[in-house]
């Protein structure tokens, strides 16, 4: 099969699929399947169902219960795409690769440099979270303090060995998994009087009814949903670290996918049915919230002890992924080349170090950044509304990438590794989906600078790699034009990307 048809008609000048993936050696592939599952989970199962599931239910209501529902229905559809373009192309740039190589080199560079600024952010917002949960039990210390001893910790983990980093976050991520899954029980018991009081059904039709803001508040409440579930793509990026990672990296994505939704619509169906969903504020956690209402005895320190460890498992999940794709961009040329080195253990130390500046700006954030009074005005939403703009993008891409995907393969003959339904119709329907969740911010209070700082900084990512585009052919011009009169031989540089 020849190098244009495996990239659908692209310039025949591009490297070939193999040639990409093979620049990101070095890292050390010392995760196990089991970890790389935990991974997905502790990426995703963070301050989106803790903390940031408030918002929604405040849009939405007990109906919250249907916005998950369709948030998971569009997670459904890029899990299929990148379980296929991972099993095919497994590598630590994941969809940024997979971009570059089916779409065009401006693809591969926005998409990575989209999300890496957008995973800034999120991590800046677990640890601002992290905060806030502290203050339940030392209401008297500055967030700042709780922000940079956070960041400090988590800094560390991301530089000893991917194995520690693995077998840290596996019971880390166990911790928040088996507490979800006793609180399905203990909520169950709640909701039909297993052992308490009854309170049945009471909170679901009762303060509005089941829509008390209507069909136009069960769709903004997907928009936090699809955040919510942000994070499973970082599943695919453990496939450069990975044994046998197209087997283990698909299996993770599906088992991500499966207990993500089970804990989100299951914990959110329980939330709003044991809390009136008017009493849920934007400043705690509505499962805390739960277990206060239920009147258990330490139940809330016990809980918010969870939901810390939950937001820190977040936060080290996605550093770990910002700094890969970091890591991969400087591989590839487009970042400077000291960034896409390793330590003796295999880790991009320099990379997660760079990384790390979102946490820098949580601990500004946090400390002058105050809001107007308003729950929706705090840091936390003020981040993760600005961050909001990288993950539908980032979505949307994989989505079109793998309609690329699938049509060169079409034309090649290749058989494929299947995941997602025959024909372009689960990607097409994730593609309409995402942008109307991407349009529908601008009516989610506090996400309005979703759409008016995400265009911009696009715009600002294009011009970049225009002007890298122009000064590597430059320099490709200057470098053959000398191999021209001097006949010498040149090596090839290890960290170049394509010409």
């Amino acid at each position: 099969m020849s190098r244009t048809e495996i990239q659908g008609g692209a310039s025949t000048g591009a490297p070939d699929p193999a040639a990409i993936v093979e620049r990101e050696g070095g890292l050390h592939q010392d995760l196990s399947p089991r970890q790389v599952a935990m991974i997905g989970l502790g990426s995703t199962i963070g301050t989106g169902l803790f903390l940031g599931s408030a918002i929604s239910v405040k849009l939405a209501g007990p109906a919250v219960i249907l916005s998950f529902l369709g948030g998971s229905l569009i997670a459904l559809t890029v899990m299929w795409a990148l379980a296929e373009m991972t099993a095919e192309h497994p590598a630590a740039g994941s969809f940024g690769l997979h971009a570059e190589i089916y779409l065009h080199p401006w693809a591969g560079f926005a998409v990575r440099y989209a999300y890496w600024l957008c995973l800034v952010v999120v991590v800046g917002s677990e640890v601002v979270a992290a905060a806030i949960y502290c203050k339940l039990w030392f209401p008297g210390i500055p967030s700042w303090i709780w922000v940079a001893a956070f960041s400090a910790a988590i800094v560390y983990v991301n530089t000893i060995s991917v194995k520690s980093f693995g077998r840290f976050e596996y019971w880390f991520a166990m911790i928040k998994v088996v507490t979800i899954a006793v609180f399905l029980v203990l909520g169950t018991a709640l909701l039909l009087g297993i052992g308490f009081p009854r309170i049945g059904a009471v909170n679901y039709t009762g303060q509005g009814g089941f829509f008390p803001n209507g069909t136009t508040g069960v769709l903004l409440g997907i928009t936090m949903a699809v955040f919510s579930f942000l994070g499973i793509e970082i599943v695919a990026a453990t496939a450069g670290e990975t044994a046998e990672p197209r087997v283990a990296v698909p299996k993770a994505l599906r088992r991500t996918l499966f207990f993500l939704v089970l804990f989100y619509l299951g914990g959110l169906t329980l939330v709003v049915g044991l809390v009136p969903w008017y009493q849920i504020g934007l400043g705690e956690s509505p499962f805390v919230r739960v277990f206060q209402t239920a009147g258990i005895p330490a139940a809330e320190h016990v809980m918010n002890f969870v939901v810390l460890t939950a937001a820190l498992s977040s936060a080290m999940c996605n550093l770990y992924f910002t700094s890969r794709l970091l890591f991969s961009l400087a591989r590839g040329g487009y970042a400077p080349a000291a960034l896409g080195r390793l330590s003796k253990r295999g880790m991009p130390v320099p990379a997660v170090l760079a990384s790390s500046a979102g946490m820098v700006a949580a601990m500004i954030l946090s400390h002058y950044y105050r809001g107007n009074g308003r729950p929706e005005d705090s840091a936390f939403v003020f981040m993760i509304g600005l961050a909001f703009f990288g993950g539908p993008f980032i979505w949307i891409m994989i989505l079109i990438t793998h309609l690329a995907f699938r049509r060169a393969y079409a034309r090649s003959g290749k058989p494929v590794l299947r995941f997602a339904p025959p024909g372009p119709w689960s990607s097409l329907f994730g593609l309409a989906a995402l942008l109307g969740v991407l349009v529908s911010t601008w009516w989610v209070p506090g996400f309005r600078v979703t759409l008016r700082a995400g265009p911009p900084w696009l715009a600002f990512i294009t011009v970049c790699y225009w002007v890298w585009s122009r000064a590597n052919r430059n320099n490709s011009a200057v470098g053959n034009s000398e191999r021209v009169s001097t006949s010498a031989p040149t090596l090839p540089n290890r960290f170049r990307g394509p010409e």
